[in-house]
């Protein structure tokens, strides 16, 4: 079991006590405890290492409260079939961001095909994805908006141009990267905006200014997330500081970045053990984002949906900086819930994201981002690696481990 605030853990196990009364241990799931609670399965899970342990608890809860099922060897097997059981079933508080627009620009600046964009809105509705990134607020007085397609600024004009006047079954999310963004001028009001949540990124030392960003997105009516950057390169004590800062503001989400593709699924847990005691303090939701440099990304990313996160990133055809993402078509895949659908991703692929790299578009695992995750580097140099069409690896290789 993971460390705990007393009083909410009391909350769960007086809630499981009180659900005996009236069930076996068999027979109460995440979701009643949570009902009973008053305390999302979500954050429960922070709490627990695995459902085993909480059953666990549930099982000394009945020992102390009565005899019944007392025999440990059969509530062993009903805490296993109650496993598989939540194995084959899908946790409704899942949310699924496509990210493509926003890291996939990263790769080819922005300019995707004039139908590229309103088709993958298209694509995304069909499959049931609840958050469509349409890339980034962009500074215009630090970028030049003749070098870059319009998902570097997303315009609302240009957002609507996209998703059009109706009905919308897929929600809008932007990124403003802290440094990067006029968010005072260029984040409109909620009311006047296409846009319905705004995701702040930042690393471990800009977070006062992500704060004031979460902040004023928060007050002009937004959901807001806090994307923390490059977390395999802080001390743990900065982590939990800015956790504690994130968890004290008004952010709906917080989320784990593996910005280099170093962090493998055993530390990802670890990780999401510290994550989660911040997020169960304050109520807050989790996100993961990942990438691909040593083919860990959808292997993470499902860690960490294991582990009670909530907000999960991915991109078609894994199309992102580098060596890109979490794959749309791996993830909808996975997900037991019958909302997704992995049919339009496939079609989508088929008719858009394979002709652009039939074109030229490069991105995807390769040895250089591989070694840039290995030594836990930005990819930057194995970017330019690539772009010079470079094939002299084990010169590369030299220049990442050279001491001098």
């Amino acid at each position: 079991m993971r460390k705990a605030n007393p009083e909410v853990l009391n909350r769960i196990k007086n809630a499981a006590k009180e659900l005996l009364a009236e069930k076996t241990p068999s027979e109460i799931g995440m979701r009643d405890i949570a009902a009973k609670s008053g305390i999302t399965a979500a954050n429960i899970y922070h709490y627990y290492k695995n459902k085993n342990d909480l059953f666990k608890d549930i099982t000394a809860a009945v020992n102390s409260a009565s005899d019944k099922d007392n025999n440990s060897e059969n509530n062993r097997k009903r805490y296993e079939m109650k496993d598989i059981k939540e194995m084959m079933n899908y946790r409704a508080d899942i949310k699924v961001v496509d990210a493509t627009l926003r890291d996939g620009g990263l790769v080819n600046d922005f300019y995707f095909a004039e139908n590229f964009a309103k088709a993958l809105y298209e694509a995304n509705t069909k499959a049931g994805v609840d958050y469509m990134e349409f890339g980034y607020k962009a500074d215009k007085t630090l970028f030049d908006v003749n070098k870059f397609g319009p998902s570097k600024f997303c315009d609302d004009d240009y957002i609507r141009s996209v998703v059009g006047d109706g009905e919308r079954k897929v929600k809008v999310a932007v990124m403003a990267d802290v440094g990067r963004c006029n968010y005072k001028e260029d984040i409109h009001e909620r009311s006047e905006s296409p846009i319905d949540l705004v995701r702040v990124a930042t690393y471990l030392h800009q977070m006062p200014t992500a704060i004031d960003m979460i902040e004023d997105a928060h007050k002009k009516g937004y959901e807001t997330s806090c994307n923390i950057m490059a977390l395999s390169t802080g001390q743990e004590n900065d982590i939990k500081a800015a956790l504690e800062m994130a968890g004290k503001s008004p952010v709906d989400v917080i989320y784990i970045v593996d910005s280099y593709g170093s962090i493998y699924p055993e530390e990802m847990a670890r990780i999401c053990d510290m994550f989660g005691e911040f997020a169960a303090k304050y109520n807050k939701k989790l996100g993961i984002h990942a990438h691909d440099n040593q083919k860990l990304a959808f292997a993470n990313t499902i860690e960490c949906a294991g582990d009670g996160v909530d907000f999960l990133d991915a991109t078609y055809l894994s199309m992102g900086r580098g060596a890109g993402n979490c794959a749309m078509e791996l993830l909808l895949g996975f997900l037991k819930n019958p909302k997704y659908n992995e049919f339009p991703v496939l079609d989508f692929i088929e008719k858009h994201m394979i002709p652009m790299k039939e074109k030229g578009v490069v991105w995807g695992y390769d040895l250089p981002y591989l070694l840039t995750g290995q030594f836990n580097q930005h990819p930057r140099t194995a970017i330019a690696y690539v772009k010079d069409g470079r094939k002299d690896i084990t010169e590369y290789f030299k220049e990442l481990t050279s001491q001098e």
